[in-house]
């Protein structure tokens, strides 16, 4: 995985005139065109341009790219305007942050597993697990920004992501229970490119967890909040010398230091630092 993503960042670095400039206004453009034509012939239009193998192979070759323009919410008229601004705009979010070339690869691959899904399982696919990828893009970007759920409730981009997660596990665990393999990896394989292009990001993420949890676990660490405790009981002094005894509140100018050798959290004035038995 790792390999694939800094290929492709190669790549995008080497082709930097690559793909197709405010490709989210064309295809905000495209939906909104099938939207006003499916209210005019009762959904024909949706019909006629969505994809499925089936047709494809029929010869109805132009179904590989009209599914694009195909809305993933063309119901309720409000609901259709306010998710096709949202994704509007977090698709000229993520064009800016990261270039013509870049986004172009990042949609054109979800389009391109999209396909390979519907072929292999020979069923009708959508763009919306494409869209999901592009917000869940957007929130590793942003994940502090905040939105108005429903034009109502203030919350941040990071928590609809996490939200958005659970519903896909929910998916596919459904999937697996009622025996529908393709339910279940439909939302994995549609976001993959997500996994390529933020590969690295997310094990250092993994990374840094993993790390603050072996630093909450260390020993060194669980004694030195022993040793804070202590001090907050005792009061009146911070450093000990385990040696000769003498304290900050002795010698205020004395330097204290703890010895990582010892089997413990003992500390040594500056007098036994280099010069005391380690404690085993």
């Amino acid at each position: 995985m790792r390999a694939i993503s800094r290929w492709l960042d190669r790549f995008c670095y080497n082709h930097p005139n690559f793909g197709i400039p405010n490709l989210m206004k064309l295809i905000v453009i495209g939906n909104v065109m099938v939207y006003l034509l499916d209210m005019f012939s009762s959904g024909y239009a949706t019909l006629l341009l969505m994809f499925h193998p089936y047709y494809v192979l029929q010869g109805q070759v132009w179904r590989l790219i009209t599914f694009i323009f195909v809305p993933t919410n063309n119901g309720f008229i409000l609901w259709f305007i306010l998710s096709t601004l949202f994704y509007y705009y977090i698709g000229n979010a993520l064009e800016q942050q990261w270039g013509t070339a870049r986004f172009t690869v990042f949609y054109g691959i979800g389009v391109v597993l999209n396909l390979i899904i519907g072929f292999v399982f020979t069923m009708s696919v959508s763009m919306y697990y494409v869209n999901m990828s592009m917000f869940f893009s957007f929130a590793t970007l942003y994940p502090e920004m905040q939105v108005m759920l429903y034009g109502i409730i203030p919350i941040k981009i990071k928590w609809l992501a996490w939200l958005d997660a659970a519903l896909f596990a929910y998916t596919m665990i459904s999937g697996i229970i009622n025996g529908q393999i393709a339910m279940a990896l439909l939302p994995v394989v549609a976001i993959l490119n997500y996994f390529i292009f933020f590969w690295d990001d997310l094990m250092d993420l993994f990374r840094r967890a993993s790390g603050r949890v072996s630093h909450h676990t260390n020993h060194q660490t669980i004694n030195f909040k022993k040793a804070q405790r202590q001090v907050q009981e005792r009061k009146g002094y911070l450093h000990k010398c385990s040696v000769c005894g003498i304290t900050d509140a002795d010698n205020p100018n004395m330097e204290f230091r703890y010895c990582s050798k010892c089997n413990g959290y003992y500390c040594y004035c500056m007098d036994h630092i280099n010069n005391h038995t380690h404690v085993q």
